[in-house]
């Protein structure tokens, strides 16, 4: 689920500093020390895959965020929780390729088979995509 799902222009979310203090000016940073709380102007792609957001401060100033360096608030003003659904950016071969499993092989016939070879392969390389 997106953030455009979860947050329209005019709500108001709060900054996490920590994750971004590291490109932000002191002014910004200073504004945000007052008051972490920002007020959504519009939406911006980040970089093709996210979403990020142009706060105004508490100073009046226009900042933008990406998504993970903000926490969405709820109706009382409470932090909602994040949560990390990795599923949401996957497809169907990494799902399929998740579940396999190597069975380690002891005999030389399994050993110089080129199919147990491929799949051991294959299965070497998954955790890397």
């Amino acid at each position: 689920m997106s953030i455009l799902d979860k947050v329209k222009i005019g709500n108001f979310v709060k900054v996490n500093l920590e994750l971004s203090k590291d490109r932000l000016t002191k002014g910004t940073i200073d504004a945000i020390n007052v008051s972490s709380l920002g007020k959504i102007r519009d939406f911006r792609i980040t970089d093709g895959k996210g979403i990020g957001v142009v706060l105004q401060l508490s100073n009046g100033e226009e900042q933008w965020f990406f998504e993970d360096e903000i926490d969405l608030l709820d109706e009382n003003g409470n932090v909602i929780k994040k949560i990390n659904d990795k599923k949401e950016n996957s497809n169907y071969i990494f799902d399929f390729l998740r579940g396999l499993n190597y069975e380690y092989k002891n005999k030389v016939s399994d050993l110089i088979n080129p199919f147990n070879f491929f799949v051991w392969l294959v299965l070497s390389f998954k955790d890397i995509f």
